[in-house]
């Protein structure tokens, strides 16, 4: 059986003038001629993307979208009608978003995160914007702590709406985010709470011991970046410290002191320097 909306690994049958005939003897799905890889021959096996053509007709094609059906992406709106808007997903016919499938109304030019899904009544693969039904509200496997993908596809107040690893809905609260989000952002984060409504908490930063080494790391690059002088210290506000590091106040005064104990920094007027011998190191390695 060939799967539409996939990628089918399938056996050329036979060749015509508008292209090759893949499949079996009692189902084939054409390949059209332009796309028909040089010196390619009777019992070859190829693999190719199935979807509909615009006649609604299965077509194989050598191009690879941008999403295969029971997948995430972000995509843009290239064009739109009066039953719904079309997305450029990589391939020569643009995936359809019909309007019940639209969480609010799609602009043209814009991109959003959907789901790839194969319309049963249709055959046709189309795209959904309502992404509830295709989230996988068993969390049962998933561990607080553990380091996780990220796709940021809806904003609320209470924060950003991300997928997780590609199946589980999450959120990140707005007192976590310390650098912009866009839609479709992707990113890394950790599980901090397994709900019991089958979503995920989720951080985008590690807590505790871990956070403080994390941070380390991201004051020395910058302080590598910047000349071996960052002007923050106690009296920054955490908005300063956010916006140049994307941590909050806490974890910030944490590192360091880290630092300094490990004597990796010198607190002096207004701010934070390298030590000498530690932009030393950095240039000879």
């Amino acid at each position: 059986m060939i799967a539409i909306g996939q990628f089918n690994t399938l056996r050329i049958v036979q060749a015509r003038p508008e292209g090759l005939y893949l499949g079996t003897a009692k189902y084939q799905v054409l390949l059209p001629q332009p796309e028909g890889p040089v010196g390619a021959r009777i019992g070859d096996e190829l693999n190719v993307f199935v979807y509909t053509d615009s006649q609604d007709v299965p077509v194989a094609t050598l191009r690879q979208p941008y999403a295969v059906v029971g997948e995430f992406a972000t995509l843009k709106v290239v064009h739109a009608n009066a039953q719904g808007v079309f997305l450029d997903w990589g391939l020569a016919k643009d995936l359809f978003v019909p309007n019940n499938q639209q969480q609010r109304p799609l602009v043209v030019g814009q991109n959003y995160v959907v789901a790839v899904y194969l319309d049963e009544r249709t055959n046709r693969v189309a795209a959904a914007t309502r992404l509830g039904r295709f989230l996988d509200y068993d969390v049962s496997g998933v561990v607080a702590g553990t380091e996780v993908n990220l796709r940021v596809y809806d904003f609320s107040e209470r924060g950003a709406q991300v997928i997780v690893e590609g199946r589980y809905s999450g959120l990140v609260y707005a007192s976590e985010i310390y650098t912009p989000l866009v839609i479709g952002q992707e990113l890394r984060g950790f599980v901090d709470v397994v709900r019991a409504d089958n979503k995920l908490d989720i951080r985008l930063r590690r807590q505790g011991h871990q956070a403080s080494s994390d941070a380390k790391a991201i004051i020395l690059e910058r302080l590598k970046s910047q000349g071996g002088f960052l002007p923050l210290h106690d009296h920054s506000s955490p908005d300063e410290i956010r916006a140049a590091l994307g941590i909050s106040k806490k974890v910030f005064k944490m590192a360091v002191g880290g630092l300094f104990r490990s004597r990796r920094v010198e607190l002096v007027e207004g701010g934070v320097r390298l030590i000498e011998s530690e932009k030393a190191g950095s240039v000879a390695g």
